[in-house]
């Protein structure tokens, strides 16, 4: 009929995490259920985050103590009362520890009403009743004021309340039992009482047993006291059905009838076990296939008056045979604590709790419950309580300030609205509208000196090139999509290609020119758009190659950063294979090179018929450009990066439409007197 006190020891883990409490100290009876207690709950502690501060086993009833083991026993009952931290004990024994734990206490610390610090919240075991005799009923039992009891589930049968407020010292043939028990708890004396102690109180048969207080008698059933009720019933209901089956055991008996006198315990067991039924009371008594009475404990709250009386409150209930998540339930708002916490629920850890942001940090020589406070590293956080490491967020997040949550990233990307896009936009079309004007203007007069000067096809082809180049510096700006991180690259690589190689074009052009131009030359035969047409095509196609194999077996796609910057995700064009990107960047660098290498040497050329000096300064800003684009591109972050290399676009077309057309034009639509045969083959002269 003992519950298994697994489920007790359970309900005493649960209770404890529910309060959040980590540092208990321990009281055990000192023999071997103590100790079988102690095996059973460490492990339990221990695998639930939870410490004792202390152990301390008490000596078992009976056993009288020396004086040198009552002061040792002072300092090791008096120390764990002045740990501040420690604000709950688990005590384990029997209805006698108790006593004598309240013995120790109200002997060997005195100071405790004057330290209200010393209040704690005790943990008692089913095992234990809180009885009080006569010998100390008059002491301060205020220190158990608050306590928190594990009981096996009792209920009060039918009939029990009356038959205690009638019964009397003389209701009984064997009286004997209860003239002494009525003796001790009213403090009185029958005539010829066999006790030694007399009182001076003379016991009349009409006290009421309602009349003592609750320390001394309770009225109703406690759950010892229901169990041995049960058990009796159930010896009862297995001698009725081994009666009703006796025929059938009858051979293994070999007995001819049914007699009592000569039952043994053994041939009970099988009917035991096998029984179900209702007691008086209304609930089902039976037992499992371990042939363990299935019972419930009830957790109970003790309030405690200043006569030692006492109000015993359920405030929750720990049910074996409940499903899973309801076999522990606690109403924590009921619950009355010791006086000197002000009915505020104490804490009793080792160490404060680690808010979010910051995680635990193991103390040194100290167990694990003992820990510092450490502020989460950088790129990390702790979003609860007490946790043990603190942890990254997910890819689309990143830490708050406080590192105590996950803020999600924002997705970021160079758009048209913000002003930098704008700004970027408005210089495009700017750029756009300006080479179109220009177009016009060599378009009108084409037929004009300084027009055809140079090859006038090129010229159209170089203003017609750059005139993508501003328009292709769009394609950089707002989200990519797949259609733009595919094409935006090789259209800019093969359009830049185009234009620097008409420059390379136009350079030659001027110094084949010169070169035919003395006498016996045998360059001559090189003038004309056929050479100018195959620098062009030809620097052109090796370009648009280059692009056809990048686009062929890595090409562009859209994608997400998510780490390169710590509060955005980027969205961006990952260039597939950045070989191939600079591989693009690199030939169209080398025209540029060559470009402005033979526009360097042939810069001493008569001004007027020749643009080398412009070509050198133009190619020298286009160079300058890329070159700088190279570190800034590799030192930037995020749509930063598309903003350098719209920047380098606009600019180095920029630069090449001014150096080169600007001067042209300025003859053209202000002096127009220069732009005469004349003039020019004056100047050659």
């Amino acid at each position: 009929m003992v519950p298994n006190e697994s489920h007790q020891y359970m309900g005493i883990i649960h209770l404890l995490k529910h309060l959040g409490w980590n540092w208990i100290g321990i009281f055990a009876v000192d023999d071997d259920s103590g100790d079988y207690f102690l095996q059973a709950i460490e492990p339990l502690l221990s695998q639930n985050g939870i410490c004792s501060a202390f152990i301390q086993r008490i000596l078992n009833q009976g056993h009288f103590l020396t004086y040198h083991e009552l002061d040792d026993m002072r300092w090791s009952i008096t120390v764990p009362f002045m740990d501040r931290k420690v604000k709950s004990f688990v005590t384990y024994g029997e209805t006698m520890t108790i006593m004598w734990l309240t013995t120790l206490v109200a002997l060997l610390i005195p100071e405790y009403e004057e330290n209200s610090y010393l209040g704690k919240v005790w943990f008692m075991t089913a095992q234990i009743d809180f009885a009080v005799t006569c010998l100390i009923r008059r002491w301060n039992f205020q220190i158990f004021h608050g306590t928190i009891s594990f009981a096996i589930h009792s209920n009060e049968p039918r009939g029990f309340h009356t038959y205690l407020q009638n019964i009397e010292p003389h209701s009984s043939q064997e009286d004997g039992f209860f003239k002494v028990f009525w003796e001790q708890v009213f403090e009185c004396s029958f005539p010829n009482s066999k006790l030694q102690a007399k009182f001076d109180k003379t016991c009349t048969g009409e006290e009421r047993l309602e009349s003592l207080p609750t320390s001394v008698f309770e009225m109703s059933m406690s759950g010892h006291s229901y169990s041995i009720y049960n058990a009796v019933y159930a010896v009862a209901h297995a001698l009725q059905a081994m009666d009703s089956s006796w025929t059938k055991y009858k051979a293994m008996m070999q007995e001819e009838k049914f007699d009592l006198h000569n039952l043994q315990p053994w041939q009970l067991h099988p009917f035991i076990q096998g029984i179900s039924f209702n007691n008086s009371a209304g609930e089902k008594v039976s037992f499992n296939d371990q042939g363990e009475f299935v019972a419930r404990f009830d957790i109970v709250n003790m309030d405690l008056f200043p006569n030692n009386s006492f109000l015993k409150v359920k405030v929750g209930m720990v049910d074996p045979s409940a499903p899973e998540g309801n076999q522990f339930t606690i109403n924590e708002d009921i619950i009355v604590w010791h006086r000197s916490f002000n009915q505020v629920m104490p804490i009793s850890v080792c160490s404060d709790s680690c808010y979010p942001g910051y995680q635990k940090k193991k103390k040194e020589g100290k167990t694990f419950c003992c820990y510092d406070c450490a502020p989460c590293p950088e790129g990390k956080i702790s979003d609860q309580k007490d946790m043990d490491e603190c942890f990254k967020c997910p890819e689309d997040k990143y830490p708050s300030q406080s590192k105590d949550s996950c803020i999600t990233k924002v997705i970021n990307f160079l758009s048209y609205g913000e002003p930098l896009g704008i700004t970027f936009t408005a210089l495009a079309v700017s750029f756009s509208l300006i080479t179109a004007f220009v177009l016009g203007i060599f378009i009108k007069h084409r037929d004009t000196p300084i027009v055809k000067a140079n090859n006038r096809d090129i010229s159209y082809v170089l203003l017609i090139s750059l005139l993508f180049c501003f328009v292709c510096s769009l394609l950089f700006l707002g989200r990519p999509t797949k259609g733009t991180c595919f094409f935006r690259q090789s259209a800019f690589g093969i359009i830049f290609s185009v234009a620097v190689s008409c420059v390379l074009a136009k350079t030659i052009t001027v110094v084949v020119a010169f070169m035919a131009t003395k006498p016996g030359s045998r360059v001559r035969k090189w003038m004309g758009k056929r050479l100018t047409n195959t620098i062009v095509l030809s620097c052109t196609l090796l370009q648009v190659g280059i692009c056809v194999v990048w686009l062929a077996i890595s090409p562009p796609f859209p994608d997400l950063a998510m780490h390169s910057q710590t509060t955005e995700i980027v969205a961006e064009c990952n260039e597939g294979s950045v070989t191939m990107f600079y591989l693009v960047l690199g030939y169209m660098g080398l025209l540029a090179i060559i470009s402005f290498t033979v526009a360097f040497l042939a810069r001493t050329l008569p001004d007027t018929f020749n643009e080398t000096k412009f070509i050198t300064f133009s190619m020298l800003m286009f160079c300058s450009v890329w070159v700088s684009f190279v570190p800034t591109y590799l030192s930037t972050k995020g749509k930063y990066m598309v903003a350098v290399e719209i920047f380098s676009i606009l600019a180095s077309s920029a630069g090449l439409l001014g150096c080169i057309f600007s001067p042209k034009c300025y003859i053209i639509l202000l002096r127009s007197n220069l732009n005469i045969k004349g003039y020019v083959i004056r100047r050659i002269n």
